[in-house]
């Protein structure tokens, strides 16, 4: 059974940065919660050679239909070219949890 909600995985160099984005996702209402996951160490490919940076991951809760305004909101105040935005389906969770993450997107948190 589908629930209509994703979780949106979103790197970013720093906190302040991670905050920034999870902040404008939140007053934008694109996001019910954003969970910021300090001191990740990314290994990655990039212009042809691996790297590695220090970030911080950040989790968004939305629903299906905000996932584009979402996308919009973390590649307008990210600084990187090529931000991640990984997104996946969230199949089943508990109904009173995602009544709130519904009613928090739509503006009628409880």
């Amino acid at each position: 059974m589908k629930s209509g909600y994703c979780i949106a995985f979103v790197t970013a160099p720093d906190l302040e940065t991670g905050r920034k984005i999870a902040r404008a996702a939140l007053a934008g209402k694109v996001a019910a919660c954003a969970n910021i996951v300090p001191q990740v160490e990314s290994h990655y490919w990039w212009q042809g050679k691996i790297e590695s940076s220090a970030e911080v991951l950040v989790l968004f809760k939305t629903s299906d239909g905000l996932v584009s305004a979402l996308e919009e909101v973390v590649v307008r105040n990210h600084p990187y070219d090529t931000p991640e935005f990984v997104v996946v389906e969230i199949k089943r969770g508990s109904e009173k949890y995602l009544k709130w993450l519904g009613g928090s997107v739509e503006g009628e948190e409880g």
